[in-house]
């Protein structure tokens, strides 16, 4: 059966999970990104693909089927009613999202102390998607997203991320004292980025357990971070520059961490392949017990 009618009820389904109204789930559009969804174990729930296949589109139907989910031949026009993109890339698949950050990414390992990610209020789902996949090439042990935050799993957030979002630790969502109840239980210092700081990014040692936190694209940390972090750094800039896109500020100070570290080309340590595995992400329900503008 081919669907050729925009009102179908699966069709339907599809429209909400892009629009976020089933938080458990995610909307994947394209080749690339949904070969990334099929090299982990996450749940598959449908996919919608025109009746016409390239041989690439081809292998990946096959490979979804083969992990017993029902595959929809559309209409192309049909496709373009349900597409996030402006040109549709052929390929929709609705699958679960990951589960959340297990205590192993807040614990030391060895003698690597773990370094997370914080973001508070970002707007942008690409430059959140593209944090979560420099925090991912810098050896990042896992990404916390506020509440306030764009969804981490927004289509647009996930075609940034370019798959980064199956494999970082992700706990989303969660409120600032939840924040700073996980740092206190775990040891970890607290870092905010802001440009009215006096220590250099560079000068501070990223050996230590920490979670950097960056603000809001316009308002960057809001001041009840600011006021409550162990610890503030900036980025020196050239007058007369007074700011930079908040996913620019991340890279650089994530690639510092890295190199003092030793450790851009980790893996997560949280992160297994194997079902029933420590795949992670989620919400606060599921959670365990700079100031740099643009």
């Amino acid at each position: 059966m081919i669907i050729s009618s925009p009102a179908n009820e699966r069709l339907k389904q599809a429209r909400r999970v892009r629009e976020g109204r089933e938080p458990d789930l995610m909307f994947l559009e394209g080749e690339r990104l949904i070969e990334e969804c099929l090299a982990t174990p996450l749940g598959l729930l449908a996919c919608f693909h025109p009746p016409e296949l390239s041989s690439r589109s081809r292998l990946l139907v096959e490979r979804i089927s083969a992990r017993g989910c029902p595959t929809w031949p559309t209409t192309e026009a049909v496709l373009t009613t349900v597409s996030d993109t402006v040109n549709p890339q052929g390929l929709i698949l609705l699958a679960e999202r990951p589960r959340a950050m297990p205590a192993t990414a807040l614990a030391a390992s060895g003698d690597v102390a773990p370094i997370l990610v914080g973001l508070d209020a970002i707007q942008d789902p690409g430059n959140l998607g593209t944090i979560v996949r420099t925090a991912e090439a810098a050896g990042a042990d896992g990404l916390i997203t506020l509440k306030g935050c764009v969804d981490a799993f927004a289509p647009k957030t996930l075609r940034s991320a370019m798959g980064s979002a199956f494999r970082l630790p992700m706990l989303t969502e969660i409120d600032t004292d939840q924040v700073f109840s996980l740092a206190r239980h775990h040891h970890l210092l607290l870092v905010a980025t802001t440009g009215a700081a006096a220590a250099d990014y560079t000068a501070f040692d990223w050996s230590q357990p920490s979670i950097v936190f960056f603000g809001n694209e316009a308002n960057g940390l809001r001041s009840e971070i600011l006021d409550r972090a162990d610890v503030r750094v900036r980025i020196p800039m050239r007058s007369p520059v007074e700011s930079l896109n908040v996913a620019a500020a991340a890279a650089a100070i994530l690639f510092e961490c890295a190199r003092q570290r030793g450790i851009a080309a980790a893996v997560p340590r949280a992160l297994t392949s194997s079902a029933g595995s420590q795949f992670v992400h989620g919400s606060e329900n599921q959670a365990i017990g700079t100031d740099a503008n643009g």
